[in-house]
């Protein structure tokens, strides 16, 4: 059996989160004082260039639209999660303008009737925009609610035709070291791997997604087109996606690959199943919620009850 060592100076799988949340350095600031980012600069940079990004034309579903006050827009683009561009929260809006996201190709495949390969541009023409409020909760303990751009991923999936034996969907991101800083960390296995058993795929909450704001996604927020599954842990949600394949077996993602006891497959927002080393009965709104506010209550599915019948009959602790 091989046993793979870290060296000695890489942090394991196991430790990024626990580090994040117990050094809490980034929260604490965000909720000491507002315009902290700002001191920084990258809230000033996110909203210059959020002045000269592309606007994506979209019709409000209001169906899909959370009873939440949208984060705001130098929080949701200068606080996030995407390891290849770094392991620190500002990382991607420092480091992410190095992504190039015109030409770019998306291949899906697999076991379907009629694969494609698509450029970003074609893809976005498959199905009208919709903008949908999206809570978005992340495994650390924060959330946001963003407007996102984009369409059901099963106007995607008709496309293509799944054939019989089709169970489950793969998403696998672009891993480019030139313009992506952060794969020079062996924290994960390269390329970032994620997946969704074909049904929650196709439910119409999930969203194949390239734009947010009312413009086009900002790179550290996974442009050109990246996936939102609301009622599942932010890591689920793949960005800057490159291939798509439909199996017929579980696909081995990649936070489930590095410690399977702490990130399941399934990763569904759950107040009653706690990380192995925290509680997830609460969490803490960027932004709005300051470090010494009282933490709201985490709910079931992230709020998004009408998924509840895709786990029927399904023990959620051991499914977790």
């Amino acid at each position: 059996m091989l046993i793979r060592i870290p060296r000695f100076d890489e942090p394991l799988p196991s430790e990024i989160t626990p580090r994040e949340r117990l050094a809490s350095r980034r929260l604490f600031l965000h909720g000491m004082a507002a315009g902290t980012l700002a001191a920084t600069g990258l809230a000033d940079a996110a909203l210059a260039d959020a002045a000269q990004r592309p606007r994506l034309p979209a019709q409000r579903n209001a169906k899909y639209i959370a009873p939440d006050k949208p984060t705001a827009y130098g929080d949701a683009t200068t606080y996030n999660n995407f390891y290849e561009f770094g392991l620190e929260k500002d990382d991607p809006a420092a480091h992410a303008g190095t992504l190039k996201t015109r030409p770019w190709t998306v291949r899906i495949d697999g076991e379907v009737k009629k694969p494609l390969t698509l450029d970003i541009d074609a893809l976005q023409k498959l199905a009208p925009m919709e903008e949908r409020l999206y809570r978005l909760r992340c495994v650390e303990g924060w959330s946001m609610a963003i407007p996102w751009i984009g369409f059901p991923f099963a106007e995607l999936a008709k496309k293509v035709e799944p054939a019989g034996n089709a169970k489950f969907v793969e998403f696998t991101t672009l891993a480019d070291r030139a313009q992506m800083p952060g794969l020079a960390s062996r924290v994960l296995d390269w390329p970032y791997v994620e997946g969704l058993r074909l049904d929650e795929a196709n439910h119409p909450l999930t969203l194949l997604t390239f734009g947010m704001y009312g413009q086009l996604l900002p790179n550290q927020n996974g442009a050109p087109v990246r996936l939102v599954v609301p009622w599942k842990y932010g890591f689920k949600s793949a960005k800057s996606i490159v291939r798509i394949r439909f199996t017929e077996t579980q696909p081995a993602t990649a936070w489930n690959r590095a410690a399977p006891d702490e990130y399941g497959f399934f990763s569904n927002v759950n107040p009653e199943v706690d990380h192995p080393r925290w509680s997830q009965a609460t969490e803490r709104r960027i932004g709005e919620d300051g470090f010494f506010t009282r933490k709201r209550k985490t709910q079931m599915f992230n709020g998004y009850p009408e998924v509840a019948s895709l786990y029927a009959g399904m023990d959620l602790k051991k499914f977790f």
